[in-house]
């Protein structure tokens, strides 16, 4: 065949057999290769609000402007170029760790390393001393996340079959979300706990204690510690014999051209629409989320309130989205709660417009957030189910890097510009205007439901 590992199926959402009990999906959740992926979205969910979210907050905290904070934001460009580097991760053996470790869980274990050296360099950075330090530190620990996502996304997809990817996304997405509630919530406490002095009564770059801080991020680097203990405790996904390359060029075609040369071979004009869907699936969520952190600096709420209503409540509320749309996946198709997703990811962001009128309301904060929060954990699992649908086991790696590197690039690339458009026009038009960017998203996963033939992976085992 053309391409190995895969054969013709029906379309994603016509199923090849009877669905299964409610409760024989619910027990795919306690399998071990399922439990993995819980501490290995750990490790990945960790890094990125450290040096996006939680950044944005600290560097606002520290009297950066927001027109600054929205450029810095292009740090996780990162990951939206991690195409470029991920068929080298998918081939590329690295002595010794891939001898005593395997090819997945050695690039696992660099990246991890990467991620922690770059979170102490942002610890022993002050930014109000300058920022070039710490943006060094930040883009080190986002390409050290990047090259880990590579490698967790092809270790997910090679540790089981693919009826089961829908439930292995929701328990890496419940992880990621354990992860965004300790580098959110706790990475705040730890700061609050950490200063000198009480700031409550000071607002401003007067309040920022870098030393709180310092010992913030050092807890954070050290929590990293999940990732690696489950990297070294895992087996390796079997592993997949790989035709030996005559010479350098031969490599290069199978390592770099033939990848991306199967997914268009799989789905021919068809991969203009797949590839469109998933550049903008996201958009909403993604430029209005850079904003989030300094909008609640400066709407009043103080770090303990971020912590408890952002990403305590608002992330409980990911993690019920992901459970259900794991579940909601496995049993109505992807492509159902896939557009379910994108209507209720787009409509919550007319929440926040409401709550920019609002101020300071607590309560208000509770609902806009848990409310937001559970559309993004549906869309979420659904979407990474969608994502994996389209991938051959044979350059998983790759090719997934390539779908979720296209997932950010436009989102991010616009969002360093959110700054300056909350700047000129406040708030309330910057969350409007997002939501009105997911109105697209809709008309293509509707014509995306309607291709009659897809291409799926043949039993990932």
């Amino acid at each position: 065949m053309d391409n190995p590992g895969f054969m013709s199926a029906p379309p994603l959402d016509t199923p090849t057999a009877p669905s299964p009990p409610w409760h024989d999906a619910l027990k795919v959740y306690l399998e071990p290769a399922t439990l993995r992926m819980l501490a290995l979205g750990f490790s990945a969910g960790l890094p990125l609000l450290l040096v996006l979210g939680t950044l944005s907050l600290r560097l606002r905290e520290a009297g950066i402007d927001r027109t600054t904070i929205g450029y810095l934001s292009w740090v996780g460009l990162a990951y939206g170029f991690k195409w470029v580097w991920a068929p080298l991760v998918d081939r590329l053996p690295l002595p010794p760790l891939t001898t005593l470790l395997g090819r997945r869980r050695g690039w696992l274990l660099l990246a991890q390393g990467m991620v922690i050296a770059g979170l102490v360099g942002m610890a022993l950075n002050d930014p109000r001393n300058g920022l070039t330090p710490l943006i060094w530190c930040a883009l080190l620990t986002a390409f050290g996340s990047a090259t880990q996502d590579i490698a967790l996304d092809a270790f997910r997809i090679e540790s089981a079959e693919t009826r089961k990817q829908a439930a292995l996304a929701a328990a890496y997405q419940t992880g990621y979300r354990l992860a965004m509630i300790w580098a959110g919530a706790g990475v705040l406490w730890v700061a609050a706990w950490a200063e000198v002095a009480p700031a409550a009564a000071v607002t401003g770059a007067a309040a920022y204690q870098n030393g709180a801080w310092k010992t913030a991020y050092f807890v954070m680097a050290a929590s990293m510690a999940v990732g690696v203990l489950t990297v070294l405790l895992s087996p390796e996904p079997a592993r997949r014999v790989l035709p030996k390359p005559k010479n350098a060029a031969a490599w290069l075609q199978s390592v770099l051209i033939e990848p991306f040369a199967d997914f268009l071979r799989r789905y021919k004009w068809q991969a203009v629409l797949i590839l469109s869907l998933i550049a903008i699936y996201r958009i909403s969520d993604v430029v209005m989320g850079i904003m989030a952190n300094p909008f609640y600096v400066d709407m009043g709420f103080t770090k303990d309130e971020v912590a408890t209503v952002s990403k305590i409540y608002g992330v409980i509320m990911t993690l019920a989205g992901a459970f259900v749309g794991g579940v909601l996946s496995m049993r109505l198709g992807v492509m159902r709660v896939l557009m379910l997703g994108a209507v209720l990811s787009a409509a919550s962001n007319l929440l926040f417009a409401w709550l920019a009128s609002r101020g300071h309301d607590l309560t208000a904060l509770i609902a806009v957030v848990s409310a937001d929060n559970l559309a993004g954990g549906i869309a979420s699992a659904a979407f990474i189910a969608y994502l994996s649908s389209l991938t051959n086991i044979s350059y998983s790696a790759t090719q997934y890097a390539l779908f979720s590197s296209l997932m950010l690039l436009l989102p991010k690339f616009i969002a360093g510009y959110s700054g300056v458009f909350v700047d000129a026009y406040g708030y309330s038009s910057f969350f409007t205007a997002t939501a009105l960017l997911g109105v697209p998203v809709l008309l293509l996963v509707a014509l995306a439901s309607r291709l009659t033939a897809i291409t799926s992976p043949a039993d990932r085992q």
